[in-house]
């Protein structure tokens, strides 16, 4: 093969790879809700899939991003201490899959929110759904916490994702 039509394979391969990313200040948006088993901390991989890979992806092309919260929020329903558990379980098992698929477990935390900060008002099983989310922010850059904020966000963290 002539060396100039290397060059053009490689670069669009290249531009294939590339991936634009959307931030909502320090959070990144992702395609798709990551779903788990009712009631568990069991990740729907299928469903889920799509933004799990993206936000390896994510942390692939951002070097720089030292440290990523994935942080697990619950509806209210059930007791405080129960959701506070299983927000906490679902986010470090979102930690655990990306660490499986070869993301330094350095660059993850994983913290719980349980049912304090609901986006929705509860009053529905629509807006139930709503509150039960995973969302991943960043949280260090380049080793530094970003704006002087907690780099658990005020959430608790929910164990040693590199255990």
């Amino acid at each position: 093969m002539k060396p100039s039509f290397l060059l053009a394979l490689a670069l669009l391969f290249s531009a294939a790879q590339a991936q634009s990313f959307k931030l909502d200040g320090h959070q990144l948006v992702l395609p798709t809700p990551i779903t788990f088993k009712a009631g568990t901390a069991e990740l729907d991989e299928v469903a889920s899939r799509e933004s799990l890979v993206l936000i390896k992806e994510y942390l692939t092309a951002k070097s720089y991003i030292s440290k990523l919260r994935v942080e697990g929020h619950t509806d209210n329903a059930g007791e405080s201490a129960a959701n506070q558990k299983l927000s906490e379980q679902r986010a470090l098992a979102v930690c655990q899959w990306l660490k499986a698929q070869g993301v330094d477990c350095k660059r993850l935390l994983a913290v719980g929110f349980g049912d304090t900060k609901p986006v929705a008002a509860n009053s529905s099983a629509e807006a139930r759904a709503q509150n039960r989310r995973i969302t991943v922010v960043n949280a260090e850059l380049r080793g530094r916490a970003i704006g002087g904020l907690p780099v658990d966000g005020g959430g608790k963290p929910a164990g040693e994702v590199c255990e």
